[in-house]
């Protein structure tokens, strides 16, 4: 019960404020002995709503032991306007891939580049020809060249080899009695 009273104690006394975010969410540490080892023990005191989604990246790190010392008012300002940098960034290299999209004719304009649907199927089968389309191919590519198809007309002639791969559907199956080639 003694343990549990000075944890208690411990707790709203030896705490010390670490630092303060832009939401208001305050910061703590307090080091205390377990086990003969001194251990710091890092908190957060929401201000409002209990949101841990509202801590920034710093605190988090900080909270979780990943930094050692705890971010500065200062780092937070720089990190908040480095920030800003990259979304105006991104910002910018959207509207000029749009334009130059536009430019060339594969979107039009005033389409979002943020919101894509699905995939387009359509265009995506259209790449591949149909059978009859195939067929008509290989037979353009083989009647332009006579040599080839004296191959093509041997090659298939030759009979195929067997394979030396296992075929089967698996009900005959017996360990150990498959042995490769030679």
């Amino acid at each position: 019960m003694s343990k549990l009273f000075s944890r208690l104690a411990g707790f709203f006394s030896g705490r010390s404020l670490a630092g303060m975010d832009k939401a208001g969410n305050r910061y703590f540490t307090r080091t205390e002995e377990l086990d003969g080892i001194m251990k710091e023990k890092r908190w957060v005191v929401f201000k409002g709503e209990q949101d841990p989604t509202s801590i920034p990246v710093e605190w988090i790190c900080w909270l979780n032991g990943q930094r050692k010392k705890a971010p500065t008012p200062e780092e937070m300002a720089d990190l908040e306007a480095r920030r800003e940098r990259v979304k105006l960034n991104v910002a910018l290299l959207k509207k000029e891939e749009e334009e130059k999209r536009a430019r060339e004719g594969s979107i039009p304009r005033g389409t979002s580049i943020g919101k894509i649907g699905g995939p387009d199927l359509k265009s995506f089968i259209k790449q591949f020809p149909t059978a009859s389309e195939g067929e008509r191919r290989t037979e353009a590519s083989d009647s332009k060249d006579g040599e080839r198809t004296k191959e093509t007309e041997a090659e298939k002639a030759r009979p195929v080899p067997e394979s030396s791969e296992p075929t089967g559907t698996g009900t005959s199956y017996r360990p150990g009695i498959w042995q490769p080639p030679t």
